[in-house]
Parts: structure tokens; sequence; C-alpha cells
């Protein structure tokens, strides 16, 4: 799949989304979420204390992800 013709995630309802809420999203754990934020692969805004992950932010990761998967099956 070229990177330019993926499919959104999902149509954004917000702008902002907690972690728990990125956790359903991406199906994945609260810990693998929070090493893909430290390593810099997943972007986050800081709100006060609380961190939050934007739609196009949830976007760009799944686009990062498919494209690993297809540079590893060359």
């Amino acid at each position: 799949m070229n990177r330019n013709s993926a499919t959104p995630v999902s149509k954004p309802e917000k702008a902002l989304y907690t972690i728990p809420e990125v956790v359903e999203i991406l199906s994945l754990s609260r810990s693998q979420i929070y090493l893909q934020m430290e390593a810099g692969r997943l972007r986050y805004v800081k709100v006060g204390r609380s961190r939050r992950i934007t739609a196009g932010a949830i976007d760009e990761f799944v686009s990062l992800l498919e494209l690993e998967h297809e540079t590893e099956a060359f």
C-alpha cells in the first residue's frame, strides 16, 4: 500500500485523544503506547500534566507501521 493512499484509521470526532482512548483505537497496550511516544514514533501534546494524541498523529503512526511492514517484506 502506498503511504499517500493510506486510509485514515477512523474519522476523528475529536481533536485530542486520551491514552486510554488511543489504547482502544490502536489495540495496543498502555505501556506500548507510552514506549512509542517516548521513542518519538507516536507524537503527542501536553495539556497541563496530561498527554493527548491528535487524530493526525494516530494516522501517521499507522502509516509508519504500514511503511515499515512494506519495507520488511522486501
